[in-house]
């Protein structure tokens, strides 16, 4: 059993991160490996009944990407942010084209959220390898 969700939504996770869409892919291959400042970043996480695209557990940082399918569902895609923030996280949320077209600005966005909250903590933070 899982603290932080059901065995059910926990095997669903693992199916998803088997079945990642191009994006996501594209994506995780920058935050894998803590290549990302030193974050560990978990692709298809499970919280509660959701699961989160990526997930930095210890900086309490969720990174969602939608495709067109969330064009329709803008009431549940609120209440998953609502449950996110209540447990703590911060929810950042990119269009798949963003990630296909502008995968450097989509970077840059997530680098300076990490940022922001490093500022709030003590110590310095750690460049992305690759990042100047």
């Amino acid at each position: 059993m899982h603290k932080r969700t059901s065995p059910k939504i926990f095997k669903r996770a693992k199916e998803l991160r088997r079945e990642m869409t191009p994006q996501e892919r594209k994506l995780h291959a920058h935050l894998r490996a803590h290549r990302m400042g030193d974050v560990h970043f978990r692709p298809q996480h499970a919280i509660g009944n959701y699961i989160a695209d990526f997930c930095a557990p210890r900086r309490k940082l969720i990174i969602e990407l939608d495709g067109s399918q969330h064009l329709e569902q803008d009431e549940y895609d609120a209440e998953r942010t609502a449950f996110f923030e209540s447990k703590g996280y911060r929810v950042l949320r990119f269009w798949n084209n963003d990630v296909t077209n502008n995968l450097e600005s989509v970077l840059t966005v997530i680098w300076d959220a990490l940022q922001e909250q490093e500022a709030k903590r003590p110590g310095s933070a750690r460049k992305p390898k690759g990042k100047e």
